[in-house]
């Protein structure tokens, strides 16, 4: 016999026939004026991780809200992820009732804004970001996939069909965007986390919101203590790597000492971290990859993320 109870499914069953936890952000948008409009959302989530030219975030949202036509209008948004004191929680929840208009909500909004990273580096104008955020993602939505580009902003009672698949107006009240990934800001203690190795302390107080349950309250955790788990340590044998690395390339070759820097690595990665030492190699002239040149490698890769 089952240890389980069978729930219904229902609209919106993430809310009302799960226990779903869930980020809290504030999206910030382009409104028609050039003003900045501030929507509370939970459907956030990464979309392209790897393999891409570009990474991705995915949205889904009513298409009639202000987030969605701002979208539609002009492609850009912001993701502001907010810390979890519950004053700012309080905050976000007031902005989240549908059918306000930014004119409406705005003036009342406690949230600090500044403008934008890209605009001051470009003048492309661009959605403002909150001062207090802890995190902030500043994408453009992707409207060439799935035939999007023909989705137009204006119909507030619901679009007609046909509907997309993926990618922009895919129900009569529902949107989902493809956003693309065009620039990560952070505060510089959680920055310097990240580069420099984060500990327990050092995780952000971000929100877990569990959704609009029982049709009163919306309902958030705050972060608690960070537990670590070790990783499994798995290191493949030196005649499984070599045997991968000999079929990278015809011509760039690794020593022993070499591949040994690379055993840790998950059989699933190997092919990918094995391309890239190869073409670093063939930049700068290598045919034969050494352990100091892996040095090399790693130095340059923590460089580069050093400068994202």
């Amino acid at each position: 016999m089952s240890s389980f109870e069978n729930l219904r499914i229902v609209d919106n069953f993430y809310q009302t026939s799960l226990y779903f936890p869930m980020p809290t952000v504030i999206i910030s948008t382009v409104c028609e004026d050039g003003t900045t409009s501030l929507g509370p959302y939970s459907l956030v989530q990464p979309y392209y991780v790897a393999g891409k030219d570009y990474y991705a975030m995915l949205l889904c949202c009513r298409n009639s809200s202000n987030t969605a036509q701002n979208i539609l209008r002009n492609g850009k948004c912001a993701l502001n992820f907010i810390d979890d004191k519950p004053s700012t929680f309080k905050e976000a929840v007031k902005l989240s009732w549908p059918g306000d208009k930014p004119s409406e909500k705005m003036p009342k909004c406690k949230f600090r804004l500044e403008k934008s990273l890209i605009e001051e580096e470009t003048g492309e104008t661009r959605p403002m970001v909150l001062t207090d955020a802890i995190e902030v993602i500043e994408c453009t939505w992707m409207r060439e996939l799935d035939g999007a580009d023909k989705d137009v902003p204006g119909q507030l009672n619901g679009y007609e069909g046909p509907y997309h698949d993926f990618n922009g107006i895919t129900s009569k009240f529902g949107a989902h965007f493809i956003l693309r990934v065009d620039k990560i800001l952070m505060k510089k203690k959680y920055r310097d986390a990240i580069i420099n190795g984060v500990r327990s302390k050092d995780f952000p107080p971000l929100p877990v919101d569990y959704g609009y349950r029982d049709s009163k309250n919306f309902w958030f955790h705050r972060k608690r203590k960070m537990r670590a788990e070790l990783l499994q340590m798995r290191e493949a044998s030196l005649e499984s790597v070599r045997y991968a690395a000999d079929r990278v390339d015809d011509k760039i070759k690794f020593t022993d000492d070499a591949l040994k820097t690379v055993l840790a690595v998950p059989r699933v990665f190997l092919p990918l971290v094995l391309k890239g030492c190869v073409d670093w190699a063939k930049e700068n002239g290598v045919e034969l990859i050494t352990e100091e040149h892996m040095k090399i490698i790693n130095d340059k890769r923590a460089k580069e993320k050093n400068k994202k």
